[in-house]
């Protein structure tokens, strides 16, 4: 990695693709977003409920829409979150076609998801992409659907329609072999339906730095020497654990037969990894999880702390499956079982992402009375 200037070069370098996990127009309208791009910091963008909620509370970007909105006869709140969400994510993907194509389809990508209330309703998940899909009408968006039980078929659908997809909130290893599996299936159909493969994309959306949030405090509070070892490991050794999956699915016939096809890989997406404890280092989160083929999406703090001071030393994953499975087996010894930590982050996941899209309508509601005709 000799040459390199900084430490997302070296990522780069590496083979992570950077994306910046965050989304407004105030950063559409100053070039903020064009500028990371152009100075290839960034190479996609992703976004939530909680970061349109954020967007949408702070100055008043976003009055003139709802100014024309209103005047149009939109009172319909629903509907105005969509109008304004999607006008977002056009522009930005806009933004970054020329990525886009350059990356034969692979980066440029933006993310909008379906409503989250949505999240335990198969068909509404599925109008809700469809209808995503066709209004932001850009071949560089993707579709975020969370990974619920009920989301995993809408998944395979969507797919099969020939929508891009980033399935979200995923915690658990079980549930990500899941994700892997509807992708599959989803592709499958989508051959069979003689859509043309390559222009298909998606990417799993692996939750992080949540995990050490939740098991951290449990250790804590055991107060031995052993648990506090095993401090600030969970989250890494899980996701690590979670690439092995990946190269399983990959190595096999069945994806094999896809890829002859002209289909590319669900690519691993590192997600939630800002680091919530100021004990760790500020880009931990990046810098454990550095292997080829993986995106890691970043807040805007842990995109320029990495710039700033990442270490970036090459692969810090292929390897490690081994000492991270003894990670998960220390955790259960003491009495720590991930797979009821996961469960519970899906449920916490999926009531955050619930609490803020009805902030965001509330913003919008108190937008649409504010502003006059």
């Amino acid at each position: 990695m000799a040459g390199s200037t900084t430490p997302l070069d070296r990522l780069s370098e590496a083979g992570v693709a950077v994306w910046l996990d965050d989304l407004s127009r105030e950063r559409l309208r100053t070039g903020n977003l064009a500028e990371l791009v152009a100075h290839h910091r960034v190479v996609g963008v992703t976004t939530n409920p909680t970061i349109f909620a954020s967007a949408l509370a702070k100055g008043d970007a976003y009055d003139a829409q709802l100014a024309d909105l209103k005047r149009s006869g939109v009172n319909d709140v629903d509907s105005a979150v969509f109008a304004i969400t999607t006008d977002d994510v056009r522009e930005a993907a806009d933004v970054l076609r020329a990525t886009y194509e350059a990356s034969g389809g692979q980066d440029g990508r933006v993310s909008i998801e379906v409503d989250p209330r949505l999240a335990r309703d198969t068909q509404g998940t599925i109008d809700s992409a469809r209808a995503l899909w066709s209004t932001v009408d850009r071949p560089n968006v993707f579709i975020k659907i969370p990974a619920t039980h009920e989301g995993l078929p809408a998944i395979a659908q969507a797919l099969a329609d020939g929508i891009s997809v980033n399935v979200t909130l995923i915690f658990s290893l079980e549930r990500y072999r899941a994700v892997l599996d509807a992708f599959l299936d989803g592709l499958e159909r989508a051959k069979e339906a003689g859509h043309d493969l390559a222009p298909i994309a998606s990417v799993a959306s692996f939750f992080v730095s949540r995990v050490d949030t939740a098991i951290d405090p449990k250790l804590d509070a055991l107060g031995t020497d052993e648990s506090a070892d095993l401090r600030g490991q969970a989250a890494i050794a899980n996701a690590r654990l979670a690439y092995a999956v990946y190269q399983e699915v990959i190595g096999s016939p069945r994806w094999a037969a896809l890829a002859a096809a002209g289909a590319h890989p669900q690519r691993p997406l590192w997600a939630s990894t800002g680091v919530k404890d100021k004990a760790y280092p500020d880009t931990m989160y990046v810098d454990e999880l550095v292997v080829a083929g993986v995106v890691n999406t970043m807040p805007q703090a842990t995109l320029d702390a990495v710039e700033d001071h990442g270490r970036i030393t090459g692969d810090t994953v292929t390897g490690t499956q081994a000492d991270s499975q003894e990670v998960i087996d220390r955790l259960s010894a003491v009495g720590i079982h991930l797979d009821e930590i996961t469960e519970q982050l899906e449920v916490e996941g999926l009531e955050k992402f619930e609490k803020s899209w009805t902030e965001l309508l509330d913003t919008v509601r108190g937008g649409l009375d504010r502003v006059t005709e």
